[in-house]
């Protein structure tokens, strides 16, 4: 049985931990509103003034979605990466490369800024984690 202990112990878990701390924040501030949300400020007119479609608002749920699409992958396979004894330079190498390309697809998305800085920032991100996934592999 693994000792928790020495895994609390370990820089490449612990820098893991915390930058998994950091796009798991951001991705939770990604938050819209839905119709129920709305029945605690009225019913009929007065709630759908609160709820309406707003380009901005479509904007973040896309984002949020992208999110979700990204961050999930990287908190699994980075979990396993960072419990197989990489390098720590490396691995924080990985870990500030995809949180920072996650940060930057968000503004990009939210201002909007034009292609392909959200692209660019979306490969970035996708390829530090195949590039963890294909070290586990090795």
């Amino acid at each position: 049985m693994v000792d928790l202990t020495q895994i609390m112990d370990d820089e490449v878990f612990m820098a893991f931990a915390s930058y998994a701390t950091i796009i798991l924040s951001k991705m939770m501030l990604m938050s819209f509103a839905n119709p129920e949300d709305c029945v605690t400020f009225g019913k009929g007119e007065n709630a759908k003034k609160y709820l309406r479609t707003d380009d901005r608002v479509e904007r973040v749920r896309r984002a949020h979605l992208n999110d979700l699409e990204n961050i999930v992958p990287f908190l699994g396979i980075g979990l396993l990466y960072s419990l197989s004894g990489p390098d720590l330079s490396t691995a924080i190498l990985h870990f500030r490369l995809f949180v920072g390309a996650r940060i930057y697809h968000t503004i990009s998305y939210l201002t909007p800024l034009p292609q392909p800085n959200r692209a660019l920032s979306f490969f970035i991100g996708y390829g530090v984690t195949l590039s963890m996934a294909y070290r586990l592999l090795k």
